[in-house]
């Protein structure tokens, strides 16, 4: 069996900054609720005429940079988004056409904010089996354009981002457990309603929409695939606070004890947790519930929000940035999405730095 090692970290995030005081003048909200609910202060934002990919392209030189390759060492190329530029083609191919790596393997990993969890597992294993040597894995969002700036429980926890890393064939096995879990019943629980086959938009939904908000139980939903019977805005993040919550500590502290088990360790082996920047609160639950000290959990959930795919790796390049993840440490990488969904990493890191991102200009929407 093949080793897997990470070899370079990049990080992203747009210029634009989006403050609890400008939500203040948004919402019904202050600076001292957004911070004690959720630990957030700042998010970064994208542009009016920038895409995921805009913010996945500098992440990935930044990451390859870091690992001294080129574009043309890359043998495959995974972005996790739950945010892409269109439903088809993959971001993934988009980037890769930026990076000018025609004919290279590209696909994406749509599982909401578990999707870089995902792609690191799914990466890790293709080089692990042999079928590529260098894979770059990507988490990047645009969050922003699917926010409700209406909508208090929401618009006050996400921002926009990229993070990536480039992983390698090596004779040191950096990959000790993975735990993935899904459970899909009421996917109403976090989602986004319309612009699936369930709700297309180029149908109006059958007439049904009025003024871009539709009522769920009037779409075609009678087979009990979506639950809610609240009317909702097309097109924008829905959300129910509470049941994310529970979930959200319950499995994350779960799939990181399952990952551990895998890998023939305990919770005293683990040097940090690199968890889903969601929330505060979920993140000092979680690892109250694994036991584990505050000081063990890296996080940056107060500059940038929640960034759903894009969170951990951008986490991780500011840790390491700061020197506190160092080499030899066990690392956890663990999260939740939309899916519902849930899994967790196992790593060894080996000392990989992290790279200068550079801001390129938007790549422009595709020609008619």
């Amino acid at each position: 069996m093949n080793g897997v090692t990470i070899t370079g970290v990049g990080a992203y995030a747009p210029a634009g900054i989006l403050t609890n005081e400008d939500l203040e003048k948004l919402v019904d909200t202050s600076d001292e609720w957004i911070v004690q609910r959720t630990g957030m202060k700042r998010r970064h934002i994208a542009g009016p005429k920038e895409a995921t990919s805009d913010l996945a392209f500098p992440a990935a030189l930044a990451a390859l940079d870091a690992a001294g390759r080129t574009p043309g060492d890359i043998e495959c190329l995974i972005v996790a988004t739950a945010t892409p530029d269109y439903l088809f083609p993959a971001t993934a191919c988009l980037v890769g056409a930026r990076l000018g790596i025609p004919g290279v393997a590209a696909f994406d990993v749509s599982i909401g904010c578990s999707g870089f969890v995902y792609a690191l597992t799914t990466a890790s294993a293709l080089i692990r089996s042999g079928v590529y040597g260098r894979i770059l894995v990507i988490g990047a969002e645009t969050l922003s354009k699917i926010v409700d700036y209406t909508d208090r429980k929401t618009c006050v926890l996400f921002g926009d981002g990229a993070g990536a890393v480039m992983l390698e064939r090596s004779e040191e096995d950096c990959f000790l457990g993975s735990d993935l879990g899904a459970e899909g019943s009421d996917p109403s629980v976090l989602y986004l309603p319309g612009g699936g086959s369930r709700s297309p938009l180029n149908r109006a939904l059958n007439g049904k929409a009025e003024n871009g908000r539709v009522n769920s139980t009037a779409t075609g939903a009678e087979d009990g695939q979506m639950n809610s019977t609240a009317t909702e805005r097309l097109g924008y993040i829905q959300m129910q606070g509470q049941a994310v919550f529970k979930f959200a500590v319950q499995q994350m502290a779960g799939s990181v004890q399952a990952a551990l088990a895998k890998a023939g360790l305990t919770v005293a082996d683990v040097d940090f947790v690199v968890p889903h920047q969601a929330n505060k609160r979920i993140v000092d639950a979680t690892m109250k519930m694994l036991q584990l000290p505050l000081d063990k959990c890296i996080t940056n959930i107060d500059e940038y929000g929640n960034t759903s795919s894009a969170s951990i790796p951008l986490a991780l390049a500011d840790s390491v940035r700061a020197g506190q993840v160092k080499n030899g440490n066990v690392v956890v990488f663990v999260a939740f999405g939309a899916g519902l969904s849930w899994g967790a990493v196992v790593w060894r890191w080996r000392g990989a730095p992290v790279g200068e991102a550079r801001a390129a200009a938007p790549a422009g929407a595709a020609q008619a």
